[in-house]
């Protein structure tokens, strides 16, 4: 049974919409990154499992999940109601089915003009860099649980879910996309939701992809 990693900083109003409609046969695990509004106890009034990570980041919160999981496959997943557990098999199946290793979700639906067009120059510049071409740097992506921690992903803010890609791109992984639905999210993000948020991320993704030698294989592996 695969486990979905929700990242979680003050979603309170999100938490049960996202929870009561996550598939009978995915665990849950709600990573609390320092939330002020009780997002961890009603995540665990309505039964999810919750791992408090103290350090601030996205990336922080996303690997503290993956650390926490004795799963064999995983997906990660926004918890602000933004995207539909609805859609989580299509993007587990063909990772669980062994014809992709790493599968991202395409967000199909209404985004911000700036949140658009930051996704467009990472994505050009993933590609140019990776040879990985994505439409989307979706947040809802599932991969095996011991090959992610293998790659050895560095990152503990925004520029995780980059690096994870361009780790997996150097060790020769198939990166694959599906549509999954995208709709307006509970509340404003910490991200994307202000210009500013937007260009923190697109300044921290830049950073490593100028930093990681996309045909240099994952510190984890040059250790082994």
């Amino acid at each position: 049974m695969p486990d979905v990693i929700l990242p979680v900083l003050d979603e309170a109003a999100a938490i049960p919409w996202v929870l009561g409609r996550m598939p009978s046969d995915c665990d849950p695990i709600v990573v609390d990154n320092g939330s002020a509004d009780g997002s961890g106890d009603i995540a665990r009034r309505l039964g999810a499992r919750v791992v408090e990570e103290r350090v601030p980041g996205f990336g922080a919160a996303c690997f503290a999940g993956l650390e926490a999981s004795r799963a064999d496959l995983v997906c990660f997943m926004d918890c602000d109601g933004s995207l539909d557990p609805g859609d989580l098999w299509r993007v587990l199946g063909p990772v669980a089915g062994g014809t992709s290793d790493l599968v991202l979700g395409a967000r199909q639906g209404a985004r911000s003009p700036h949140t658009r067009i930051a996704n467009a120059v990472v994505t050009r510049a993933l590609r140019q860099r990776s040879g990985v071409a994505l439409r989307d740097l979706g947040p809802m992506r599932a991969a095996g649980r011991e090959a992610l921690l293998a790659l050895g992903i560095a990152d503990r803010r925004f520029g995780w879910p980059l690096e994870m890609v361009m780790r997996a791109a150097a060790a020769g992984w198939r990166v694959t996309e599906v549509d999954v639905r995208h709709g307006p999210r509970e509340g404003r993000s910490k991200v994307t939701g202000t210009v500013r948020g937007t260009l923190r991320a697109t300044r921290d993704m830049t950073r490593l992809l100028a930093s990681i030698d996309p045909m240099t294989p994952s510190p984890a592996k040059e250790r082994a």
